[in-house]
């Protein structure tokens, strides 16, 4: 099984990532309740890396509810429709527990740019969370950089099996 596991990893690193560093843009999900100077700073900072962008909720005057935002984001990163998402509310936890209902969702509130390199490499997290109150514009960049620099590790695959396992709890596979 670990075996398996093992596989399934490093095959998910190979269209997007190389040695650990995205070599491609990617489909990014992107959703707030409230659009602000933080949102607006990462979502040129995407667009200026080459990726394809989907703003949702107040981003692109949808409905800014923080669960609808946060689901939207995150089933369009389950069904693959976007390889990550990143979402935003005033602590940030609200989207992310919202996000990690949604099986296939591995959604990480991030503070630090240490924190979201560990979500990457350690639990293959998917969907990178900031509070709209406490993250600077500078910290997301830093955060942003961490997050694309760093992929699953295929020595964690028994610990991202782990996370991967919620899925069951969650009704998914």
């Amino acid at each position: 099984m670990e075996r398996r596991v093992t596989r399934r990893v490093r095959a998910g690193l190979g269209p997007f990532w190389e040695g650990g560093v995205a070599k491609r843009k990617q489909r990014i999900a992107i959703g707030s309740d409230e659009r602000s100077a933080l949102t607006d700073a990462v979502i040129e900072e995407l667009r200026r890396r080459g990726h394809d962008l989907s703003l949702h909720g107040a981003l692109m005057d949808d409905d800014p509810n923080w669960p609808v935002v946060a689901k939207a984001v995150a089933e369009r990163v389950a069904s693959k429709k976007a390889e990550q998402g990143i979402l935003f509310c005033w602590t940030g936890t609200g989207v992310s527990m919202a996000a990690n209902k949604v099986p296939g969702a591995r959604a990480a509130l991030c503070a630090d740019a240490e924190t979201a390199r560990g979500a990457r490499k350690w639990n293959d997290a998917n969907i990178l969370c900031m509070s709209l109150r406490r993250t600077s514009p500078a910290v997301a960049k830093e955060m942003l950089e961490a997050w694309f620099a760093t992929g699953p590790e295929a020595s964690e695959a028994a610990n991202i099996a782990r996370v991967k396992r919620m899925d069951s709890a969650k009704g998914g596979a």
